[in-house]
């Protein structure tokens, strides 16, 4: 038996074995921002600055997304929006407490949301919908320092060149006046503020909407809406136009045809069966309007018809969950319903099943897209059409019997 003075020695000499290793880590790292001040100075940041941002920088090993040499590959967290199912993830509960507070703060911002909608078409209701979806409203608190995030991002994450300007910009926010080091908090990608920019977006889409003289998404509310609605407006956002309309489809329907590059105008939907939710009549407009099948769940939940403005707010998040509860919170803000269908009592694989059955479906020839553990559109569509060929039920959602055959049918 070892004695515990041996233990003692042991664990002090495997100290000093790992203690290069870390010291040559943290030069080589200090090296790397070493060689960031002439892309700095380019984009006009002074040195002081510059060494102020970087001056005792280290890495953040904690986070995920990182290749580390060495150490096994630390995925990225589960997003909520990829690994919780519909009825999960868009939680009545979660909806109603976060719409409640939505219609107590539109009443409070009215004139500054009423502002906003004239500016950039968006309607007050969305941009809080934001809000309260990225920060709960500004509870949460983000958790990480946002320069070390990115520059630790840039050092050792999968996409370097990206997350190594997003650092720089993010020194020239501090170079610009647009934020103190203090206040740039951040989650584990990076993003910041009431309403989550990257540095770059927000140098594209701040907004000093309350005319003190700084873009402020940090601290100023009316700062903060007007960026997301600003960003909106910039990616194509349709004055007037709603997100989406949930609509059932009729019986027959094929889910393989739920998919963005299948457009109709909406009129030509509601010919083929479609019934908008709680009878909706629409206008003229809104029936000339082009619009394509979304089902989340497949054929075992809601489906919804989406127009240009669905896919605007995906672009905030690309994520097709994260736009429905947007989505959905601002219409109850505004004092609409609930989905009228109920989400089934569907299961969630986990990201490495997902990932293998996009393996096994491009192997077919089925799918084309990115290999990436997410079941979104086009992983669904693919599974529909190998369900309709091996002449399986057909519902388009990735579950465990599927897999399962798809595993038997790659075996022979």
């Amino acid at each position: 038996m070892i004695s515990a003075a041996a233990r003692l020695l042991l664990f002090f000499f495997a100290f000093l074995a790992m203690a290069p290793a870390a010291h040559a880590a943290d030069a080589a790292f200090a090296q790397w921002l070493r060689a960031l001040w002439p892309d700095a100075q380019r984009l006009g940041i002074s040195r002081n600055v510059f060494e102020q941002a970087t001056s005792g920088l280290e890495p953040d090993l904690t986070l995920p997304d990182l290749v580390i040499p060495g150490r096994p590959d630390k995925p990225p967290p589960g997003q909520a929006e990829f690994v919780q199912t519909p009825a999960d993830y868009l939680n009545e509960k979660s909806l109603a407490r976060l719409a409640e507070h939505g219609r107590a703060l539109a009443a409070t911002h009215r004139e500054t949301l009423a502002r906003i909608e004239k500016e950039f078409g968006v309607p007050g209701p969305v941009v809080l919908a934001i809000w309260g979806r990225e920060t709960d409203f500004g509870r949460y608190k983000l958790p990480h320092n946002a320069l070390r995030v990115l520059a630790t991002q840039g050092y050792l994450g999968r996409r370097k060149d990206y997350f190594r300007q997003e650092f720089l910009v993010a020194i020239k926010m501090v170079e610009d006046g647009l934020a103190r080091p203090a206040e740039m908090r951040s989650s584990w990608g990076g993003a910041m503020g009431l309403t989550q920019f990257l540095p770059s977006e927000l140098y594209k889409h701040a907004v000093d909407f309350d005319g003190d003289g700084r873009a402020d998404i940090f601290n100023s509310i009316p700062d903060a809406l007007a960026s997301a609605a600003k960003q909106l407006a910039a990616k194509g956002w349709q004055r007037g136009r709603r997100w989406a309309y949930e609509a059932r489809p009729p019986s027959n329907f094929d889910c393989t045809q739920g998919v963005p590059e299948i457009v109709k105008p909406m009129r030509e939907w509601l010919r083929l069966g479609f019934v908008p939710s709680y009878r909706r009549v629409l206008t003229a407009v809104e029936l000339s309007e082009e619009a394509s099948v979304l089902q989340p769940e497949g054929a075992l939940g809601p489906a919804f018809l989406t127009p240009k403005n669905y896919f605007v707010i995906k672009e905030y998040n690309f994520s097709d969950l994260y736009v429905l509860f947007v989505g959905q919170l601002s219409d109850r803000i505004a004092g609409g319903r609930g989905f009228e269908q109920p989400w089934g009592k569907t299961s969630q694989l986990r990201t490495v099943q997902v990932e293998e059955m996009q393996a096994i479906l491009t192997k077919r020839g089925l799918y084309q897209s990115k290999i990436d553990g997410k079941a979104g559109m086009q992983t669904r569509a693919a599974l529909g059409a190998y369900q309709k060929a091996g002449a399986l039920p057909l519902d388009c959602w990735p579950s465990a019997p599927v897999l399962d055959h798809l595993r038997k049918a790659a075996r022979n």
